[in-house]
């Protein structure tokens, strides 16, 4: 319960997220506002993907190259692969970018592979784009 705050406005899914969130530690709360922050930017910019692909194009984007820094989070990383692919739809993505965060935050695998996964995912993802135009 949080004091101060009218419990009656909170439905079923903030009670449970808010549950959740009181059970984590201190370090995986922070992790867990980061990924949610970092769902709201992905969000707002899907949003603006959509308006731009209301038209469109009659040949693919070229990714944006952006370079992989030495030392990169995976949240950082996931923020510069949408930037190096902004036309790669987001929502299909979300599965997949999801499971890699796990795997590196519950299960410890490393950043680093997580990363190089998330690469290939997103270049895989590019690929299947780049295919919709010789269709």
């Amino acid at each position: 319960m949080i004091p101060n705050f009218p419990q009656q406005t909170l439905n079923v899914a903030d009670r449970k997220l808010l549950k959740h969130f009181h059970a984590l530690s201190s370090a995986n709360r922070e992790t867990l506002l980061r990924f949610a922050e970092f769902l709201v930017i992905d969000s707002a910019a899907d949003n603006e993907e959509s308006l731009k692909r209301s038209e469109k194009p009659s040949s693919p984007q070229a990714p944006e190259v952006i370079e992989r820094p030495a030392e990169e989070s995976v949240i950082k990383a996931i923020k510069r692969l949408s930037a190096t692919y902004p036309m790669v739809d987001k929502s299909t993505m979300l599965n997949q970018t999801s499971d890699l965060m796990t795997k590196h935050l519950i299960h410890g695998q490393s950043a680093s592979e997580v990363i190089d996964q998330l690469e290939k995912q997103f270049e895989e993802a590019y690929q299947t784009y780049c295919a919709e135009f010789t269709i």
